[in-house]
C-alpha cells in the first residue's frame, strides 16, 4: 500500500472555488477517526486566547492523526464547535496563518458551528477530525 494520499476535493461543476476548505472529499483507506480535541497541552493546561487555543487544537489533532500513522493530508473532514461565532468570524483573517502553520495549504471538508459551551469549560473551541490513512 502507497503513502500517497488517495484522496481529493470534490467540487461541482459550476460552483465557485471554496476558499479555506473543500465542499466534499472523497478517499480511499484506512478510517481514523479523532475524538472533540480541544487547546491544551499534555499537561491539560489550556492556551489562553481564541487563536492560541486553535492553534494548540491543530497541534493536538496533527499528532493524533500521525499517532495514526497517517498524515495531514489524509485528513479528509473536520467538525469546529466554537463557543463564540464572533470570535471566529472577527479572526479570519489571523486564523489562516495560525492554520496553515500547522496543518499547510491542506483544506478537507469542514463545518464550523456555534455551541452554548463545551465540556470543558476553560475551551472555546473543540474540533472533531476524520481522516482516511491509505
Amino acid at each position: 500500500m502507497s503513502s500517497e494520499t488517495l484522496s481529493r476535493a470534490i467540487l461541482p461543476e459550476g460552483w465557485p472555488l471554496p476558499r479555506g476548505y473543500a465542499n466534499g472529499m472523497v478517499a480511499e483507506g484506512r478510517v481514523l477517526v479523532t475524538g472533540g480535541l480541544v487547546g491544551w497541552d499534555e499537561n491539560g493546561v489550556f492556551a489562553q486566547g481564541f487563536l492560541p487555543q486553535l492553534e494548540r487544537t491543530f497541534l493536538n489533532i496533527k499528532a493524533v492523526v500521525e499517532a495514526g500513522g497517517g498524515r495531514i493530508e489524509d485528513i479528509v473532514r473536520m467538525t469546529w464547535y466554537v463557543t463564540d461565532m464572533e470570535a471566529y468570524r472577527g479572526s479570519l483573517r489571523e486564523l489562516g496563518p495560525v492554520y496553515r502553520g500547522v496543518l499547510g495549504r491542506h483544506f478537507p471538508a469542514m463545518a464550523v458551528v456555534q455551541v452554548v459551551s463545551l465540556v470543558e469549560p476553560e475551551a472555546l473551541v473543540e474540533i472533531e477530525a476524520t481522516a482516511v490513512i491509505a
